[in-house]
């Protein structure tokens, strides 16, 4: 069969640990990337914009043996490629401060006429709700024809939310349990697969209405979440384009959700 070509975009960024050294690549586009890469039927595009700077280093090493298309990620020399400072309590607990976050590489995308071309080619592409080129991939969506995977997170406007849906096959966000009627509800309007997350509570996919549940894969040590949910609808998307079945799907994004709460990062 011919690989299912994906492309993942745009957050590509770096935790940055305070008083250290320590540098973790990361980032919802390239943490998704990286799992997407571990399906050999999968070719993998990676577009996103990085700057000069030992954080792109970073960013570039980490990922320079994986089966990623890099070829497309845009330099910026003009920033700092995006990062989070992450401080860390005296036993061991992450924390972030107001000023953390220093993504302003990422604040204004506008794909460009070689980026445009990578989607029309695209079978399906996973983008973030946040980021700041969303609409244009969505507009791009409707004139390309590729499936649209999108991580909605914690956003919680549902008439917000609902505007979207007729133009997303892959809807996916955390969630907790009383939020289920209204997931359900839009599966019945809707064609796209409602995915939620519950964390250790497992994950609920709606289909036409239908519901299946699957139960998290239990996880003795857990070393820590970041990348975790990036990890599952890596999983959950690959599989389901390779084989069209959502329990499989939702088992084997645990599967690898349940991997990256092993180690530090997310991936």
């Amino acid at each position: 069969m011919n690989k299912i070509k994906l492309t993942a975009l745009p957050c590509i960024c770096a935790d940055v640990f305070y008083g250290t050294e320590i540098i973790r690549p990361g980032g919802e586009a390239l943490n998704f990337a990286v799992h997407a890469s571990h399906f050999k039927d999968i070719d993998v595009t990676l577009l996103g914009v990085v700057g000069k700077d030992k954080y792109a280093e970073a960013i570039m090493d980490s990922i320079s043996k994986l089966d990623i298309d890099k070829n497309h990620i845009r330099i910026d020399e003009r920033y700092q490629t995006a990062n989070n400072m992450t401080y860390l309590t005296e036993s061991g607990d992450r924390y972030y401060k107001d000023d953390s976050w220093n993504g302003e590489i990422l604040d204004n995308i506008v794909l460009n006429d070689n980026e445009i071309k990578i989607l029309s080619r695209s079978d399906v592409v996973f983008v973030h709700f946040w980021a700041s080129c969303f609409s244009q991939v969505v507009e791009l969506k409707e004139t390309l024809g590729f499936k649209l995977a999108v991580d909605f997170d914690v956003y919680r406007d549902f008439a917000d939310m609902e505007r979207f849906a007729p133009h997303v096959d892959f809807f996916m966000i955390s969630g907790s349990e009383e939020l289920l009627p209204r997931f359900k509800e839009l599966s019945n309007k809707y064609r796209s697969l409602f995915n939620v997350s519950l964390a250790e509570r497992g994950s609920v996919t709606y289909l036409n209405g239908q519901e299946f549940k699957v139960q998290a894969v239990k996880v003795e040590s857990i070393i820590d979440t970041t990348g975790c949910g990036d990890s599952y609808h890596a999983g959950f998307v690959c599989s389901y384009m390779l084989e069209n079945n959502i329990e499989k799907a939702m088992n084997v994004g645990s599967e690898i959700a349940a991997e990256t709460l092993k180690h530090y990062g997310g991936f």
